[in-house]
């Protein structure tokens, strides 16, 4: 069961990076990301009301429900969108396969849960790819302004990413079942993305086109229902931390997509910068401690 997770997860989330770039252009973020979890949020509801799966929760759990909506559903995936203006959705892609290494410092600082050993590693290697993945393109455009938006933005919206973790993680050892839970804090997301466009005093309408609304739907019910449902079902059977190297192949599916699309060039720093990233990722399940043991005995 874990597998399939953990498959459609990399399928969905490899692909959803694209769709984000397809919803780019007259329509404002805050509108993309409202209607897209609008159809979600209204989906998942009609769904579990139907088969009699929403549970009933307390106010404390809905105020709890209503944190993780604007973390996951909400200014995280604005952060997105916005740096999709400045950098590739690919790159943001990878980017946010440092979701890990968030999850582990959010876990102690939430849980008390330690890191291991190998996250000092791991954080090294993420923060050298991260400056040799963009290292050409900074130097190419001055350090300009706007580069280093796109990737603040897209770190941003990782750490909300993470700190949504947290709130199912509270979520699964209060008793709560990871749909309903999902459902409220879909909800809850979607009203305060709404609220955010109206105050901009943004146009609801969305654009009328094959790709925008394609994407979106696509968004809507593969990205959101189906992956944050899998993704979260993922983190209450086996932790955050095991649950995000799901994040570990997904950017390639994304790059790869971006590569046609969007035109990315695979140059050299961009591939080691990559491959740092990925291996940083990796050192956190892999636990190289072990691998200098066996050198050490051999």
């Amino acid at each position: 069961m874990n597998a399939l997770l953990y498959g459609l997860v990399l399928l969905i989330w490899g692909t959803t990076w694209i769709a984000i770039f397809l919803q780019q252009g007259p329509v404002a973020a805050p509108v993309s990301i409202f209607w897209r979890f609008a159809v979600a949020s209204a989906t998942i509801m009609i769904v579990l009301l139907a088969l009699g799966r929403l549970r009933k929760m307390v106010l404390r759990d809905h105020l709890f429900c209503m944190v993780q909506g604007c973390c996951v559903f909400c200014f995280n995936f604005w952060c997105f969108y916005t740096a999709a203006a400045y950098i590739n959705t690919g790159l943001e892609s990878v980017i946010f396969s440092m979701a890990v290494l968030y999850n582990a410092i959010n876990s102690f600082i939430f849980f008390g849960h330690r890191p291991p050993a190998r996250f000092g590693i791991a954080a090294v290697l993420g923060m050298l790819g991260i400056i040799t993945l963009f290292w050409d393109d900074l130097l190419a455009s001055g350090w300009s302004q706007e580069l280093l938006l796109g990737i603040g933005l897209s770190a941003l919206g990782t750490y909300g990413f993470s700190l949504g973790n947290m709130i199912t993680l509270r979520h699964q050892r209060n008793g709560l079942e990871t749909m309903t839970t999902n459902a409220w804090a879909m909800t809850y997301g979607t009203l305060v993305m709404g609220a955010i466009a109206l105050i901009r005093g943004d146009n609801f309408t969305p654009e009328w086109t094959v790709s925008y609304m394609g994407a979106m739907l696509y968004l809507a019910i593969f990205g959101s229902v189906i992956a944050f449902g899998a993704y979260f079902t993922l983190v209450g059977r086996i932790g955050a931390g095991k649950a995000a190297y799901s994040t570990l192949l997904f950017p390639l599916v994304a790059l790869s997509i971006s590569t046609i699309y969007e035109g990315y060039v695979w140059h050299v720093n961009g591939i080691a910068g990559i491959v740092l990233i990925l291996t940083g990722n990796m050192v956190m399940f892999t636990k190289p401690e072990t691998w200098f043991k066996r050198l050490r005995l051999a």
